[in-house]
C-alpha cells in the first residue's frame, strides 16, 4: 500500500504549502511508501521531492478546463485514471480545491482509494464545488484544513464536514537549523550590531500587507530613525514595493533580498517579525518566529489570535497609523519577554504532538 501526494505545482511560490505537506506525510509509518505529482511546473525551486516524483507539466486552463480544454477534460480525466487504475495507491493526498476539482472525479471511479483533500488557505467556493465534494461518500473522502479558523470557514462554504489538522514544526528539528544573530545578519548583509531590525517573510503579493507595512514603517521611522526593514520573499508585488520604498527614500532602510531556500534559518537576524498579511490559512512564518525566540506582531486576524491568544501583538489589517503605532511600542518593551510569552500560549511542544497525532490518523490506510 502507498501514498500519493498530489501538488497544484511547484516553484518558490508554493513553498509553504509544500512544507506542510512534508511535514505531514513525515508522520505515515516508515513501511509505506510515498510518491508526489506535480500537476504544474517541476521540482526545482521547491521541496516536493517526496518520493518519487511525477511532472505532468500542465498549464492551468488545462487544469481549469478553460477554452478548448473544456472539450478536452474527458482525456485529461481518463489519463489521470490510467496512471492510477491497478496501482498500489491506497490514500492520495491533494492539495486544496484546485487539485481536488481535477482529481476528485476520477477518484470517484476508484472507490478503493481514499482522498484526503486539504485547504491551505481562504478560497473562492462555487456550487459546482459542494456538488463535487458530496459525490464522494464520506468513508472516501475527508476534508481538512490547516487551522480551526479556517476548518469553520470551510465548513459554513461548502457545507460538509471539515477535520482541522493545525499544522506545526517539530520544534527540535527546527531550531537545530537556526543560525546565530552574527550569522543571519551577516547571511542578510546587515550590520552585526544593536541596530534594531523588523523582518517579515513571504510572497510579495498584495494579501501579505507588504504595501502597508513599508508605510507605516516610514512613519515609525520619524521616532525610532535607527530601524531597519527586511522582507525577504519573491513575487509579482516586487516592482511595486520597490517603487515604494524608493518614493519614500527608504532604500537604504528596507532591504528586499528575494526568495532565500534558507529563510528559515535567518530569524535570529531580527528583532521582530511583523506580519501584515490581509488573511491566512494558518500563517506558518508565526510559528517559525516563535520557535526561533523572535517576537511577532501581526494583523488582527482570526487565525493569529487561534495561536496566540492574549500573547499575541496585533494591528488593524491595512492600517498603516496602527501598524506604526505597534512598531514603536515594539522597541518600548523586551522583546525577550514577549517571546516567551508567546512561546508559552503556542506550545510547540504539544503543538507538534498533537499535530503529528492528527496527520498519523488522516493518512491511515487502514481507515
Amino acid at each position: 500500500m502507498s501514498i500519493l501526494n498530489v501538488m497544484w505545482s511547484g516553484g518558490s511560490a508554493f513553498a509553504s504549502v509544500h512544507k506542510v505537506h512534508r511535514q505531514i506525510l513525515a508522520q505515515v509509518d516508515p513501511g509505506t511508501p510515498v510518491n508526489t505529482w506535480l500537476l504544474k511546473g517541476d521540482v526545482r525551486g521547491c521541496s516536493a521531492d517526496i518520493g518519487q516524483s511525477r511532472e505532468w507539466h500542465l498549464s492551468s486552463a488545462q487544469l481549469k478546463g478553460k477554452h478548448v480544454w473544456t472539450l478536452l477534460k474527458p482525456w485529461l480525466q481518463r489519463r489521470f485514471y490510467q496512471a492510477l487504475k491497478g496501482t498500489d495507491v491506497q490514500v492520495v493526498l491533494l492539495d486544496g480545491l484546485g487539485t481536488a476539482r481535477a482529481l476528485l472525479p476520477v477518484l470517484k471511479k476508484l472507490p478503493q482509494l481514499r482522498a484526503v483533500v486539504l485547504f491551505h488557505g481562504e478560497t473562492r467556493i462555487k456550487a459546482a464545488d459542494r456538488t463535487l465534494l458530496r459525490q464522494l461518500p464520506p468513508a472516501q473522502l475527508t476534508v481538512a484544513a490547516v487551522s480551526q479558523t479556517l476548518a469553520n470557514s470551510l465548513e459554513r462554504d461548502l457545507q460538509v464536514p471539515v477535520v482541522t489538522l493545525r499544522s506545526a514544526l517539530d520544534p527540535t528539528d527546527f531550531r537545530s537549523r537556526l543560525l546565530s544573530r552574527d550569522q543571519a545578519r551577516a547571511r542578510l548583509q546587515l550590520p552585526v550590531d544593536d541596530t534594531p531590525v523588523v523582518g517579515a517573510v513571504g510572497r510579495l503579493v498584495g494579501n501579505k500587507g507588504f504595501a502597508c507595512l513599508i508605510e507605516a514603517f516610514a512613519k515609525a521611522l520619524e521616532q525610532r530613525p535607527q530601524m531597519h526593514l527586511v522582507i525577504v520573499g519573491e513575487g509579482q508585488a516586487r516592482t511595486a514595493l520597490q517603487e515604494q520604498i524608493s518614493r519614500l527614500g527608504l532604500r537604504d532602510r528596507i532591504s528586499m533580498p528575494g526568495h532565500l531556500d534558507d529563510a528559515a534559518t535567518l530569524y535570529r537576524a531580527f528583532d521582530w517579525v511583523a506580519i501584515p498579511s490581509l488573511e491566512e490559512g494558518l500563517g506558518l512564518i508565526l510559528q517559525e518566529a516563535v520557535l526561533a525566540g523572535v517576537p511577532v506582531l501581526t494583523s488582527e486576524l482570526a487565525v493569529f489570535r487561534e495561536q496566540l491568544a492574549q500573547a499575541g501583538w496585533y494591528a488593524t489589517t491595512e492600517d498603516p497609523n496602527a501598524w506604526s503605532a505597534a512598531l514603536i511600542q515594539a522597541f518600548d518593551v523586551a522583546p525577550g519577554q514577549v517571546a516567551e510569552d508567546q512561546s508559552a500560549v503556542l506550545s510547540p511542544g504539544g503543538t507538534w504532538q498533537e499535530f503529528c497525532q492528527a496527520a498519523r490518523s488522516l493518512l491511515s490506510c487502514r481507515q
